[in-house]
Protein backbone atom coordinates (compact mmCIF):
# COMPACT_ATOMS: atom_id res chain seq x y z
CA UNK A 1 0.00 0.00 0.00
CA UNK A 2 1.21 3.57 -0.64
CA UNK A 3 2.00 5.40 1.97
CA UNK A 4 -0.11 8.60 2.22
CA UNK A 5 0.75 12.00 3.23
CA UNK A 6 -1.79 14.35 5.31
CA UNK A 7 0.71 16.71 6.71
CA UNK A 8 0.40 19.91 4.33
CA UNK A 9 0.76 22.25 6.95
CA UNK A 10 4.15 21.17 7.61
CA UNK A 11 5.20 21.41 4.28
CA UNK A 12 3.60 21.04 0.47
CA UNK A 13 5.56 19.10 -2.46
CA UNK A 14 6.36 21.18 -4.97
CA UNK A 15 3.97 21.43 -7.86
CA UNK A 16 5.01 20.40 -11.14
CA UNK A 17 4.39 23.52 -13.20
CA UNK A 18 5.86 25.31 -10.51
CA UNK A 19 8.83 23.42 -10.86
CA UNK A 20 8.85 23.73 -14.25
CA UNK A 21 8.82 27.49 -14.48
CA UNK A 22 11.54 27.56 -11.38
CA UNK A 23 14.33 25.35 -13.49
CA UNK A 24 15.40 27.87 -16.34
CA UNK A 25 16.49 29.76 -13.88
CA UNK A 26 19.29 27.12 -12.81
CA UNK A 27 21.05 26.68 -15.99
CA UNK A 28 20.24 28.39 -18.99
CA UNK A 29 18.74 32.01 -17.12
CA UNK A 30 21.42 31.43 -14.44
CA UNK A 31 22.11 35.59 -14.80
CA UNK A 32 22.47 37.62 -11.59
CA UNK A 33 19.07 39.87 -11.73
CA UNK A 34 21.88 42.59 -10.11
CA UNK A 35 23.91 42.53 -13.68
CA UNK A 36 23.22 45.04 -16.22
CA UNK A 37 23.78 43.09 -19.07
CA UNK A 38 20.90 40.31 -20.67
CA UNK A 39 21.65 37.80 -18.66
CA UNK A 40 20.82 39.80 -16.18
CA UNK A 41 17.85 41.87 -17.16
CA UNK A 42 16.27 38.27 -18.26
CA UNK A 43 16.34 37.32 -14.06
CA UNK A 44 15.54 40.86 -13.44
CA UNK A 45 12.55 40.39 -15.50
CA UNK A 46 11.31 37.41 -14.14
CA UNK A 47 12.19 38.80 -9.98
CA UNK A 48 9.47 41.33 -11.37
CA UNK A 49 7.05 39.36 -12.26
CA UNK A 50 7.02 37.14 -9.66
CA UNK A 51 6.80 40.03 -7.07
CA UNK A 52 3.45 41.00 -9.03
CA UNK A 53 2.25 37.47 -8.62
CA UNK A 54 2.76 37.27 -5.15
CA UNK A 55 1.13 41.33 -5.13
CA UNK A 56 -1.64 39.38 -6.77
CA UNK A 57 -2.72 36.65 -4.17
CA UNK A 58 -2.59 39.05 -1.90
CA UNK A 59 -4.16 42.15 -3.65
CA UNK A 60 -1.53 44.16 -2.91
CA UNK A 61 0.90 46.33 -4.99
CA UNK A 62 4.07 45.27 -6.60
CA UNK A 63 6.44 47.62 -4.81
CA UNK A 64 4.66 46.45 -1.53
CA UNK A 65 6.10 42.90 -1.75
CA UNK A 66 9.57 42.36 -0.31
CA UNK A 67 11.46 38.53 -0.89
CA UNK A 68 12.87 36.77 1.69
CA UNK A 69 13.76 33.29 2.93
CA UNK A 70 10.31 32.39 4.62
CA UNK A 71 7.67 32.98 6.72
CA UNK A 72 10.19 32.96 10.19
CA UNK A 73 12.32 35.65 9.00
CA UNK A 74 9.26 37.45 7.52
CA UNK A 75 8.11 37.77 11.21
CA UNK A 76 11.46 38.34 12.40
CA UNK A 77 12.28 41.40 10.31
CA UNK A 78 9.05 43.56 10.39
CA UNK A 79 8.66 42.33 14.20
CA UNK A 80 12.29 43.58 15.38
CA UNK A 81 12.81 45.88 11.99
CA UNK A 82 9.66 48.05 13.11
CA UNK A 83 10.42 47.54 17.06
CA UNK A 84 13.59 49.56 16.78
CA UNK A 85 12.29 52.15 13.84
CA UNK A 86 8.85 52.81 15.94
CA UNK A 87 10.66 53.41 19.16
CA UNK A 88 13.48 55.45 18.03
CA UNK A 89 10.67 57.42 16.46
CA UNK A 90 9.44 58.04 19.95
CA UNK A 91 6.47 56.11 19.33
CA UNK A 92 6.38 53.89 22.15
CA UNK A 93 7.92 50.42 23.28
CA UNK A 94 5.12 48.20 23.85
CA UNK A 95 4.31 45.14 21.59
CA UNK A 96 0.99 42.68 22.04
CA UNK A 97 0.92 39.22 20.35
CA UNK A 98 -0.88 36.13 21.45
CA UNK A 99 -0.14 33.15 23.30
CA UNK A 100 -1.49 31.15 20.40
CA UNK A 101 1.26 32.62 17.78
CA UNK A 102 4.18 30.34 15.76
CA UNK A 103 7.43 30.49 17.61
CA UNK A 104 8.67 32.94 14.58
CA UNK A 105 6.70 35.77 16.38
CA UNK A 106 7.07 34.45 20.56
CA UNK A 107 10.60 33.90 20.40
CA UNK A 108 11.15 37.46 18.66
CA UNK A 109 8.74 39.13 21.10
CA UNK A 110 10.87 37.45 23.88
CA UNK A 111 14.13 38.57 22.36
CA UNK A 112 12.55 41.92 21.84
CA UNK A 113 11.78 41.60 25.63
CA UNK A 114 15.78 41.61 26.15
CA UNK A 115 15.90 44.48 24.36
CA UNK A 116 13.53 46.57 26.75
CA UNK A 117 10.11 46.51 25.03
CA UNK A 118 7.34 45.41 26.78
CA UNK A 119 4.81 42.82 25.53
CA UNK A 120 1.54 41.37 26.12
CA UNK A 121 0.70 37.86 25.20
CA UNK A 122 -3.02 37.95 25.20
CA UNK A 123 -4.81 34.98 25.83
CA UNK A 124 -7.45 33.26 23.48
CA UNK A 125 -10.98 31.23 23.97
CA UNK A 126 -11.21 27.46 23.86
CA UNK A 127 -11.64 27.18 19.69
CA UNK A 128 -8.23 29.18 19.98
CA UNK A 129 -9.57 32.42 18.83
CA UNK A 130 -8.28 36.24 19.77
CA UNK A 131 -11.02 38.16 20.51
CA UNK A 132 -10.66 41.95 19.21
CA UNK A 133 -11.93 43.32 22.52
CA UNK A 134 -9.17 41.64 23.90
CA UNK A 135 -6.72 43.40 21.81
CA UNK A 136 -8.52 46.77 22.53
CA UNK A 137 -8.57 46.25 25.88
CA UNK A 138 -4.43 45.63 26.03
CA UNK A 139 -3.57 48.67 24.09
CA UNK A 140 -1.42 51.62 25.99
CA UNK A 141 -0.90 54.98 24.85
CA UNK A 142 2.76 53.72 24.17
CA UNK A 143 1.42 50.67 22.25
CA UNK A 144 3.57 50.83 18.79
CA UNK A 145 3.22 46.87 17.09
CA UNK A 146 0.39 44.30 17.44
CA UNK A 147 1.07 40.78 15.63
CA UNK A 148 -1.68 38.33 15.33
CA UNK A 149 -1.80 35.12 12.99
CA UNK A 150 -4.23 34.78 10.38
CA UNK A 151 -4.79 31.60 11.09
CA UNK A 152 -3.27 28.81 13.48
CA UNK A 153 -0.68 26.21 12.40
CA UNK A 154 -1.52 23.48 14.53
CA UNK A 155 -5.75 23.92 15.26
CA UNK A 156 -6.41 25.69 11.85
CA UNK A 157 -8.69 28.70 13.61
CA UNK A 158 -9.18 31.73 11.44
CA UNK A 159 -8.56 34.90 13.98
CA UNK A 160 -10.66 38.08 12.73
CA UNK A 161 -8.04 39.77 11.37
CA UNK A 162 -10.13 42.16 9.53
CA UNK A 163 -12.36 43.23 12.99
CA UNK A 164 -8.93 43.84 14.32
CA UNK A 165 -7.08 45.35 12.06
CA UNK A 166 -9.91 47.95 11.39
CA UNK A 167 -9.89 48.67 15.24
CA UNK A 168 -6.00 48.96 15.03
CA UNK A 169 -6.12 51.04 11.56
CA UNK A 170 -8.43 53.49 13.35
CA UNK A 171 -5.56 54.05 16.37
CA UNK A 172 -2.79 54.42 13.72
CA UNK A 173 -1.43 51.35 15.21
CA UNK A 174 1.04 49.18 13.55
CA UNK A 175 -0.36 45.58 12.68
CA UNK A 176 1.69 42.61 11.31
CA UNK A 177 -0.21 39.42 10.62
CA UNK A 178 1.38 35.85 9.73
CA UNK A 179 -0.55 34.58 7.19
CA UNK A 180 2.29 31.42 6.29
CA UNK A 181 -0.87 29.14 6.89
CA UNK A 182 -3.60 31.11 5.23
CA UNK A 183 -1.53 32.10 2.26
CA UNK A 184 -3.27 30.46 -0.76
CA UNK A 185 -5.79 28.99 0.89
CA UNK A 186 -7.90 31.33 1.84
CA UNK A 187 -9.09 34.65 0.38
CA UNK A 188 -6.64 37.25 1.24
CA UNK A 189 -6.90 41.05 0.59
CA UNK A 190 -4.59 43.29 2.48
CA UNK A 191 -6.73 46.42 2.53
CA UNK A 192 -9.52 44.17 3.62
CA UNK A 193 -8.01 42.90 6.78
CA UNK A 194 -6.87 46.45 7.03
CA UNK A 195 -3.00 45.18 7.63
CA UNK A 196 0.29 47.11 7.09
CA UNK A 197 2.51 43.56 7.19
CA UNK A 198 1.59 40.28 5.94
CA UNK A 199 4.40 37.29 6.15
CA UNK A 200 3.94 34.43 3.99
CA UNK A 201 6.25 31.14 2.80
CA UNK A 202 6.72 29.49 -0.74
CA UNK A 203 6.66 26.22 1.14
CA UNK A 204 3.21 26.20 2.72
CA UNK A 205 1.75 26.35 -1.04
CA UNK A 206 3.74 24.16 -3.26
CA UNK A 207 6.36 26.44 -3.83
CA UNK A 208 10.00 26.00 -3.19
CA UNK A 209 11.62 25.84 0.45
CA UNK A 210 13.91 28.45 1.35
CA UNK A 211 11.66 31.47 -0.10
CA UNK A 212 9.17 33.31 1.61
CA UNK A 213 8.00 36.86 1.20
CA UNK A 214 6.75 40.41 3.23
CA UNK A 215 3.82 42.33 2.32
CA UNK A 216 4.65 45.87 3.88
CA UNK A 217 2.28 48.78 3.36
CA UNK A 218 3.70 51.97 1.62
CA UNK A 219 5.08 54.12 4.12
CA UNK A 220 6.71 52.14 6.68
CA UNK A 221 10.23 51.55 6.65
CA UNK A 222 11.56 49.23 9.10
CA UNK A 223 15.26 49.00 9.77
CA UNK A 224 17.02 46.55 7.13
CA UNK A 225 17.23 42.97 7.81
CA UNK A 226 21.03 42.55 6.16
CA UNK A 227 23.37 45.29 4.74
CA UNK A 228 25.00 45.00 2.18
CA UNK A 229 24.01 45.90 -1.81
CA UNK A 230 20.98 47.49 -2.70
CA UNK A 231 18.87 44.50 -3.51
CA UNK A 232 14.72 44.58 -2.06
CA UNK A 233 14.98 48.56 -1.95
CA UNK A 234 18.09 48.49 0.33
CA UNK A 235 16.08 46.39 2.55
CA UNK A 236 17.44 42.76 2.07
CA UNK A 237 20.85 42.82 0.57
CA UNK A 238 22.22 39.71 -1.00
CA UNK A 239 21.40 37.73 -4.64
CA UNK A 240 18.30 37.50 -5.13
CA UNK A 241 17.46 33.86 -5.36
CA UNK A 242 16.28 33.80 -8.49
CA UNK A 243 15.10 30.22 -9.10
CA UNK A 244 12.88 30.11 -5.66
CA UNK A 245 11.64 33.85 -6.53
CA UNK A 246 10.50 32.38 -9.49
CA UNK A 247 9.11 29.36 -7.83
CA UNK A 248 7.37 31.34 -5.25
CA UNK A 249 5.49 33.70 -8.17
CA UNK A 250 4.18 30.89 -10.02
CA UNK A 251 3.12 29.09 -6.60
CA UNK A 252 1.29 32.30 -5.47
CA UNK A 253 -0.32 32.65 -9.51
CA UNK A 254 -1.95 28.67 -9.12
CA UNK A 255 -3.18 29.28 -5.99
CA UNK A 256 -5.00 32.35 -7.16
CA UNK A 257 -6.42 30.36 -10.28
CA UNK A 258 -7.51 27.72 -7.95
CA UNK A 259 -8.25 28.99 -4.66
CA UNK A 260 -12.11 28.86 -5.04
CA UNK A 261 -12.56 25.37 -5.74
CA UNK A 262 -9.64 23.77 -3.99
CA UNK A 263 -11.27 25.62 -0.60
CA UNK A 264 -14.47 23.96 -1.32
CA UNK A 265 -13.20 20.66 -2.03
CA UNK A 266 -10.84 20.50 0.66
CA UNK A 267 -13.61 22.25 2.90
CA UNK A 268 -16.11 18.84 2.16
CA UNK A 269 -13.22 16.60 3.19
CA UNK A 270 -12.06 18.16 6.04
CA UNK A 271 -15.97 18.20 7.15
CA UNK A 272 -16.34 14.53 6.06
CA UNK A 273 -12.97 13.73 8.48
CA UNK A 274 -14.48 15.40 11.52
CA UNK A 275 -17.59 13.51 11.69
CA UNK A 276 -16.14 10.38 11.17
CA UNK A 277 -13.55 11.34 13.85
CA UNK A 278 -16.46 12.05 16.18
CA UNK A 279 -18.06 8.66 15.52
CA UNK A 280 -15.10 7.09 17.76
CA UNK A 281 -15.85 6.84 21.63
CA UNK A 282 -14.11 9.28 23.29
CA UNK A 283 -12.64 11.62 20.54
CA UNK A 284 -13.03 15.20 20.13
CA UNK A 285 -12.37 17.94 17.67
CA UNK A 286 -9.80 20.99 18.27
CA UNK A 287 -10.58 24.43 17.07
CA UNK A 288 -13.31 26.15 16.14
CA UNK A 289 -15.35 23.98 13.45
CA UNK A 290 -17.07 27.15 11.39
CA UNK A 291 -13.69 29.39 11.33
CA UNK A 292 -11.46 27.03 10.05
CA UNK A 293 -8.65 26.65 7.51
CA UNK A 294 -10.21 24.40 4.54
CA UNK A 295 -7.88 21.21 5.13
CA UNK A 296 -6.97 21.91 8.50
CA UNK A 297 -8.23 18.60 11.29
CA UNK A 298 -6.51 18.44 14.87
CA UNK A 299 -8.15 16.23 17.12
CA UNK A 300 -7.76 14.19 20.50
CA UNK A 301 -8.36 10.62 21.62
CA UNK A 302 -9.07 10.61 25.62
CA UNK A 303 -6.19 8.17 27.63
CA UNK A 304 -3.71 7.35 23.96
CA UNK A 305 -0.22 9.45 24.12
CA UNK A 306 0.09 11.21 20.89
CA UNK A 307 3.32 9.56 19.99
CA UNK A 308 1.40 6.04 20.41
CA UNK A 309 -0.52 6.98 18.09
CA UNK A 310 1.04 8.72 15.65
CA UNK A 311 3.37 5.66 15.50
CA UNK A 312 1.28 3.11 15.11
CA UNK A 313 -0.51 5.26 12.28
CA UNK A 314 3.13 5.58 10.54
CA UNK A 315 3.40 1.98 10.41
CA UNK A 316 0.11 2.22 8.53
CA UNK A 317 1.67 4.18 5.84
CA UNK A 318 -0.25 7.47 7.07
CA UNK A 319 2.18 10.71 7.92
CA UNK A 320 0.19 13.00 9.93
CA UNK A 321 1.52 14.88 13.19
CA UNK A 322 1.06 16.19 16.36
CA UNK A 323 1.19 19.43 15.94
CA UNK A 324 3.42 22.47 14.61
CA UNK A 325 6.39 20.54 12.78
CA UNK A 326 9.05 23.42 14.49
CA UNK A 327 8.02 21.44 18.20
CA UNK A 328 8.68 18.01 16.78
CA UNK A 329 10.65 16.09 19.05
CA UNK A 330 9.38 18.43 21.87
CA UNK A 331 8.28 16.57 25.30
CA UNK A 332 6.30 19.50 26.24
CA UNK A 333 2.25 20.09 25.40
CA UNK A 334 1.18 22.39 22.86
CA UNK A 335 1.15 26.10 23.78
CA UNK A 336 -1.38 26.44 21.77
CA UNK A 337 -4.14 23.77 23.24
CA UNK A 338 -2.57 24.81 27.14
CA UNK A 339 -3.34 28.23 25.99
CA UNK A 340 -6.73 27.12 24.95
CA UNK A 341 -7.06 25.59 28.14
CA UNK A 342 -6.44 21.98 27.42
CA UNK A 343 -4.76 20.60 30.39
CA UNK A 344 -0.99 18.86 29.74
CA UNK A 345 -3.08 15.19 29.12
CA UNK A 346 -5.53 16.15 27.35
CA UNK A 347 -3.46 18.32 24.80
CA UNK A 348 -0.74 15.35 24.79
CA UNK A 349 -3.38 12.68 22.83
CA UNK A 350 -3.82 15.57 20.08
CA UNK A 351 -3.48 14.74 16.27
CA UNK A 352 -2.82 16.79 13.45
CA UNK A 353 -4.23 16.49 9.60
CA UNK A 354 -3.96 18.41 6.91
CA UNK A 355 -4.92 18.00 3.78
CA UNK A 356 -3.69 19.31 0.49
CA UNK A 357 -4.11 19.35 -3.02
CA UNK A 358 -3.57 16.03 -3.58
CA UNK A 359 -5.72 14.48 -1.29
CA UNK A 360 -8.16 12.26 -2.13
CA UNK A 361 -11.54 10.74 -0.25
CA UNK A 362 -10.28 7.32 -0.72
CA UNK A 363 -7.18 7.98 1.14
CA UNK A 364 -9.48 9.67 4.24
CA UNK A 365 -11.60 6.67 3.68
CA UNK A 366 -8.24 4.59 4.52
CA UNK A 367 -6.99 6.99 7.24
CA UNK A 368 -10.50 6.45 9.13
CA UNK A 369 -10.40 2.65 9.16
CA UNK A 370 -6.68 2.48 10.33
CA UNK A 371 -7.73 5.00 12.88
CA UNK A 372 -10.15 3.15 14.05
CA UNK A 373 -8.71 -0.37 14.08
CA UNK A 374 -5.12 1.45 15.94
CA UNK A 375 -7.30 3.27 18.43
CA UNK A 376 -9.42 -0.01 19.40
CA UNK A 377 -6.12 -1.84 18.79
CA UNK A 378 -4.61 0.13 21.86
CA UNK A 379 -7.74 0.51 24.57
CA UNK A 380 -8.06 -3.16 24.05
CA UNK A 381 -4.20 -4.07 25.31
CA UNK A 382 -4.28 -1.00 28.06
CA UNK A 383 -7.32 -2.69 29.97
Amino acid sequence: MNPVYLDYAATTPVDERVLKAMLPYFSAQFGNPSSVYSYGRIARAAVAKAREQVAGLLQAEPAEIFFTSGGSESDNWVLKGMAFALRRAGKGNHIITSQVEHHAVLNACAWLEQQGFSVTYLPVDEFGRVKRETVEAALREDTILVSIMTANNEVGTIEPIAEIGAMLQARQIFFHTDAVQAAGHIPLSVAELHVDALSLSGHKLYGPKGIGALYLRRGFMPDALVHGGGQERDMRAGTENTAGIVGLGKAAALAREELATEWERLSELRDWLMAEIKTIPRCWINGDEEYRLPGNVNFGVEGIAQDTLLIRLDMAGFAVSAGSACSAGSLMPSHVLTAMGQSADRAGSAIRVTLGRYTTKDMLQRLVEALKMTVASIRKQSV
